[in-house]
């Protein structure tokens, strides 16, 4: 039976039925069955806990993702100590293709990066005509990264949002760079909640309550493009004074650090800034992973170290273009793999976020060649107030 459920500010009436579960009395909380809701049917409970002591013995209750056989999924990794609440949900999709008339980097039938492989530790500056193809892919980037991140809400599934992206740069002429690199099985990386980074794609249905990074890389005119941001899926993460924490921070940090790309600026100046911002909200730089030069390659030098006291040489020359993109977390900076070995997690389960610009140094400064548009969903917002912070946060999606 449905019921109203009225609180202090008129504007906030919400429906809200009883939990379905067994000999519970309590109303429903923001917890729906993630199969059903993949379904189209609405089942919500009180509590994850509630779910999993009356969910049916012919669904995969005794796995800790909750999506049901009933839709023919499953976890691939069931014995496998996730450190937080996210976990894959297989199959996956079959490997989409690209049509052959758009140019391929190297890696697209054996997986190896060969050209990237044998760059040394040479750096590359860009003349004229090569810093104008960055600027075309970089826009095409920022283009393909809006389309999927329009499509970002409660109730799809990262697969849904590999599909949209995979389109996207088809639609554009451009091969998305990630597929088959390495291996890679999926055309851009999705990261939510603890997921560090290199998130594979799945039918995991996204929550309200859920934080997500899409990692978008693009390959046209011979040039590679990379760009990534975090986005809030639905209310509830936007009223979760952690969420917005780490990922306003993370946004910042890139921020503070593009400040200061112009000629003659030290590498390593870029990880100072970073750090500094990062621990005066109380968050911590991942220290794995780094920013990258990327121009004909994916990923050739220089390695930009996101963290204060790095070693790392050389300075800022006009030509350059390379990658920032600081990953922070709420506690603990360090990741495990899962086992198919390209989700990083954190080791608490803690959440994390990611921003990432791909930069030209010019003559006189810098410019940020995947800048958002007007238009380009996602953004920063402010922390929440202590009314909006008393949201609850599904509690399955919370890391």
């Amino acid at each position: 039976m449905t019921t109203t459920t009225i609180t202090d500010n008129p504007s906030d009436t919400v429906l809200k039925s009883k939990c379905l579960g067994a000999d519970c009395e309590k109303n429903a909380g923001g917890l729906q069955c993630p199969t059903c809701l993949k379904l189209g049917k609405e089942s919500f409970f009180c509590s994850q806990d509630c779910f999993k002591r009356n969910w049916s013995p012919t669904s995969r209750a005794n796995l800790d993702n909750l999506t049901g056989v009933i839709a023919g999924f499953y976890n691939p990794f069931p014995t496998y100590p996730f450190t937080g609440s996210v976990r894959p949900v297989y199959p996956l999709s079959p490997k989409r293709t690209i049509p052959k008339s758009i140019k391929h980097p190297d890696w697209s039938e054996t997986g190896i990066p060969v050209g990237e492989r044998r760059y040394g530790i040479k750096w590359s500056f860009l003349d004229a005509k090569g810093q104008e193809a960055m600027r075309k892919v970089c826009r095409l980037s920022r283009e393909v990264l809006d389309v999927v991140a329009a499509e970002l809400r409660p109730g799809v599934t990262t697969d849904y949002l590999d599909q949209v992206c995979h389109k996207a740069c088809i639609e554009r002429n451009a091969y998305p760079s990630p597929l088959n690199y390495n291996h890679f099985p999926k055309s851009l990386c999705t990261s939510p909640n603890e997921v560090v980074c290199h998130g594979i794609p799945d039918q995991r249905v996204l929550l309200d309550g859920d934080i997500l990074n899409l990692d978008i890389s693009l390959y046209h005119g011979g040039y590679h493009a990379d760009v990534n941001e975090t986005y809030y899926v639905g209310d509830r993460a936007k009223a979760d004074p952690d969420s917005v924490r780490v990922v306003e921070t993370a946004r910042e940090c890139l921020d503070e650090a593009i400040k200061l790309v112009k000629p003659g600026t030290p590498i390593r100046e870029f990880g100072k800034a970073i750090e500094k911002h990062a621990k005066s909200r109380n968050c911590a730089v991942v220290a794995t992973w780094g920013g990258h030069g990327i121009n004909t390659e994916f990923h050739p030098p220089p390695w930009i170290p996101h963290y204060a006291k790095n070693k790392a040489a050389g300075v800022c020359k006009p030509g350059l273009t390379f990658t920032i993109e600081p990953i922070l977390t709420l506690g603990k900076p360090q990741e495990q793999y899962w086992p198919d070995e390209w989700t990083n997690a954190t080791v608490d389960g803690k959440r994390t976020a990611q921003f990432e610009h791909t930069l030209l140094v010019t003559e006189t400064g810098v410019e940020v060649l995947t800048a958002r548009n007007e238009n380009s969903p996602g953004g920063p917002i402010p922390m929440p107030t202590t009314a909006n912070a008393a949201l609850p946060i599904n509690s399955e999606s919370r890391g």
